[in-house]
């Protein structure tokens, strides 16, 4: 693809904008930002605290553990921590650092502050407004859309900051609906290696170091060792067990930073572990991983944006299906290869459900690159999901949309029952 061709800087700038660092489960992550701006605009500790947060805030927030807390759990406690010590400028590795005057802050703050959460009722599926009030005085800040969306922040109903809400936070995002998986191929084969060495570097570093952590630590369900235990020691069973032990220590609030995709830290756990683990272990070259990892990554963001950033779809099945393509990709596979282990791969467990963030996340993880693994061990012997099995078509493309439709439209009241189970 041509440097100067539009789609080639879209790309780029998708990686860029996507590939970011965070530490923690993005959702609690996100209300911990919000209450730090919130913070930053009040200039004091608040005695009141008011956080409204759309329902699939509550369901991810719900069960995870927030970094440096002492393992805790729950919106005031994200929001707290924010609060106590956050570092707003840092955005989603904003609570990475905490000291034990910190935690000791936050704590009093969630023994004498009042606390109230509640449902924003509104149509965005990721919003979250904090409101603190102190000594008279009131602040406000509203993300929405990105986990790092701000777009108004207010101190006694001054407008501090105003954005756009069209633009997502503020920002020109890039355009994704350039998006495809013949031009993501091209773009995979012959992009310039530095136009996406910074993300890519950080990816492989972060996403390594946590994924080690998780099998060596004792973290959440320890899914990945148990996958080796129980499995095996084979490559493919490694590149499984790396994907779900670092959703093992990210969910039970290990504190190291992952490089997310779409979003989501699990995704982009899943979307390059299965990859990195591959290539180091069948000797591939830097360049072969990296452009592996390109060609995973863009594929998960390009089957994840039909869905949108918030469902009841779980995205590991669009991570995972990437990092089949990337698989594929090690192997040499062709664009039309490509294509048929993506079709494959979505046709086994889509529709698998989000139930929020949990331990249990890193056995969908892992239940999703198995299957992802398994459609391009099928195509190398000449077998497939063909267009016409269920929701599936050959144009892959088509199938990529049929997905969206299902995650985006039909799952939009599975994904209210859940959000009612969860919090009842």
């Amino acid at each position: 693809m041509d440097r100067n061709d539009k789609r080639y800087e879209t790309y780029v700038r998708v990686l860029e904008s996507e590939l970011v660092p965070a530490m923690g489960c993005t959702e609690p992550i996100a209300v911990a930002f919000c209450a730090a701006k919130a913070k930053d605009a009040l200039g004091m500790m608040p005695e009141k605290v008011d956080i409204k947060v759309s329902g699939n805030i509550i369901k991810n927030v719900k069960s995870v553990v927030v970094p440096n807390t002492d393992r805790s759990v729950g919106m005031e406690v994200a929001a707290a921590a924010g609060i106590a010590f956050g570092k707003s400028e840092k955005e989603l590795e904003c609570i990475a650092e905490a000291t034990a005057e910190d935690k000791e802050r936050m704590r009093k703050l969630l023994k004498e502050a009042e606390f109230h959460v509640a449902p924003t009722y509104g149509k965005e599926l990721l919003e979250i407004i904090i409101t603190l009030e102190a000594q008279g005085h009131t602040s406000m800040a509203r993300v929405v859309k990105r986990h790092a969306g701000i777009v108004r922040v207010e101190k006694d109903g001054e407008i501090l900051f105003d954005a756009a809400e069209e633009a997502s936070g503020g920002e020109a995002l890039p355009d994704k609906s350039l998006l495809n998986i013949k031009d993501i191929y091209d773009f995979a084969k012959t992009c310039d290696l530095e136009d996406v060495r910074p993300f890519i570097s950080r990816q492989i570093a972060c996403n390594s170091a946590i994924s080690a952590e998780g099998l060596t630590g004792s973290w959440g369900a320890s899914i990945g060792k148990c996958i080796l235990e129980f499995k095996g020691d084979s490559l493919r069973n490694r590149c499984i067990a790396a994907a779900a032990a670092g959703s093992d220590a990210r969910m039970s609030g290990c504190e190291l930073p992952v490089v997310i995709v779409s979003g989501s830290g699990n995704q982009g756990i899943t979307a390059s572990m299965p990859v990195i683990t591959w290539a180091k272990e069948t000797g591939a070259s830097e360049e072969e991983m990296y452009r592996a990892l390109v060609m995973s990554d863009l594929t998960a963001i390009h089957e994840k944006t039909g869905i949108g950033p918030m469902s009841a779809f779980c995205g590991a099945m669009c991570a995972a299906s990437g990092a089949g393509a990337g698989i594929a990709f090690l192997r040499g596979a062709s664009e039309d290869e490509i294509e048929k282990t993506i079709i494959t791969s979505l046709g086994q467990i889509s529709g698998m459900v989000c139930d929020g963030a949990k331990a249990s996340c890193a056995a969908k993880i892992a239940a999703a690159v198995d299957c992802s693994i398994l459609s391009y061990e099928m195509l190398a012997e000449g077998r497939r999901l063909k267009g016409g099995d269920g929701i599936l078509d050959d144009d892959v493309e088509k199938c990529i949309d049929n997905i969206g439709r299902l995650g985006r439209v039909g799952m939009a009241e599975t994904d209210h029952v859940i959000q009612a189970i969860m919090t009842e």
